[in-house]
């Protein structure tokens, strides 16, 4: 028999957040850590990524991008959404689309309460909590969430982070693969304050997961393209953050 190696603990999965601001997970290791919290009907979940609805904010004139988003309290105790309300972040995080108040379609009603949605809500809080100081933790975290599909074309890259290497201007970060489509490259790089490389990767199977400090760590992720010019070419993924109410 093979042996197979067992899958790290949750303070293991801390620890490289604790040293040096981010985290790569491999699926396995999500799942693992998703079906206590709840984690339930992954393939329908996924599926409410193609009824996303077009980013008409961005300031390159770019047609890539697809969206939906939503907003909610996370406490120890419950999990609310909110009524929808606007992404806002300043120009000193996203120089390219910042400085408005972006209006973005709703998460539909059943994704924001889908069992896959709260389990990931669940772990965030867990690992936030976590890995603030006591005295620096909220009684209650305000958490949004992005829906995002990148589009490649022959003629058009999509681009995952078409603001470049930035921080999101807030606590915590996930990024949660969801699928990919006929897509090369698309590669996460994580960089220091000092704008100096620390790591890269690349999610590639659904459930793969980048976790970031956004005070301490910078990150971007390469354009993709298709691979077969052909046929649709796309990238799914799931963006969590957490910052304090």
């Amino acid at each position: 028999m093979t042996d197979v190696a067992p899958l790290p603990t949750l303070e293991q999965v801390e620890a490289p957040l604790r040293a040096g601001g981010f985290a790569f997970l491999r699926a396995p290791v999500m799942r693992a850590l998703l079906e206590p919290c709840g984690l339930a009907d992954w393939a329908g979940f996924a599926d409410s990524w193609n009824r996303l609805g077009l980013d008409r904010y961005m300031a390159d004139g770019g047609r890539y991008r697809r969206r939906r988003h939503a907003t909610f309290t996370v406490t120890a105790d419950a999990t609310e959404r909110k009524k929808h309300q606007p992404h806002y972040q300043s120009r000193d995080y996203n120089e390219l689309n910042g400085g408005i108040e972006r209006w973005f379609r709703p998460v539909e009603t059943a994704i924001g309460a889908h069992p896959a949605l709260l389990a990931i809500l669940r772990l965030m809080h867990r690992l936030v909590t976590d890995l603030t100081p006591p005295a620096g933790r909220p009684d209650a975290w305000h958490a949004e969430i992005h829906q995002f599909r990148i589009e490649a074309r022959p003629d058009e890259p999509g681009e995952p982070t078409p603001e470049g290497l930035h921080r999101d201007g807030v606590d915590w970060v996930l990024v949660l693969m969801v699928r990919r489509e006929n897509v090369a490259s698309g590669e996460t790089s994580i960089h220091d304050l000092h704008r100096r490389q620390l790591g890269h990767f690349t999610l590639a199977d659904p459930l793969d997961a980048a976790l970031v400090d956004d005070n301490r760590v910078y990150h971007g992720v390469t354009a993709v393209r298709p691979i077969d010019p052909a046929r649709p070419a796309y990238r799914d993924v799931l963006v969590v953050t957490f910052r304090h109410q």
